[in-house]
């Protein structure tokens, strides 16, 4: 099983008893109002999404990551890497992609938790590439994709809602382990 630990976190696989905190998570609108549509997910969706996460660990080698609080063992979100769809200036390279429960935030744990996910998608699985897009205004993540060195390359309209999507890159020659 793929884990990651960090100071204060653990990156894993999903686990059946995270359905519920996670759901809890996706059904907060102000922690969802940047991600997809912007609307909550439903706890169907959510399971969906675990389940989609955890196909894609087994077709991929990599997949989106339970973020673990080490001291509580709390789920606090999900960190990780997918295969990217959209929009078109990104389809088929490899995304990072954070959220986090709000009581989370202004801890530091995405930061951390993201520069372990990008570690791992240099060193481990050996990309020479991964992208971050954005919803444009979100600045909380903004900040994260600063901290990680990753620079901006474009912007692009979300292909089925419309909203301004900003795209980052960083590529193993620019990286700092």
């Amino acid at each position: 099983m793929t884990e990651i630990r960090t100071p204060r976190l653990v990156l894993r696989r999903w686990l059946d008893d995270d359905l519920v905190p996670l759901s809890e998570i996706h059904a907060d609108p102000v922690v969802m109002r940047h991600i997809e549509d912007g609307r909550p997910r439903s706890a169907e969706q959510t399971a969906e999404d675990i389940e989609g996460w955890e196909e894609e660990w087994d077709e991929e080698g990599f997949g989106m990551f339970a973020v673990e609080l080490l001291g509580s063992g709390e789920l606090a979100g999900a960190v990780g890497l997918s295969v990217a769809e959209a929009p078109a200036e990104v389809a088929g390279q490899v995304a990072i992609t954070w959220w986090l429960g709000r009581a989370f935030w202004g801890q530091g744990y995405a930061s951390e938790a993201a520069h372990a996910a990008l570690e791992f998608a240099l060193q481990d699985r050996g990309l020479d590439r991964v992208v971050a897009v954005l919803r444009t205004g979100d600045s909380a993540s903004a900040a994260v994709v600063d901290k990680l060195g990753m620079e901006a390359e474009g912007v692009a309209s979300h292909p089925v809602h419309g909203h301004e999507l900003t795209i980052f890159g960083l590529d193993l020659t620019q990286y700092r382990f």
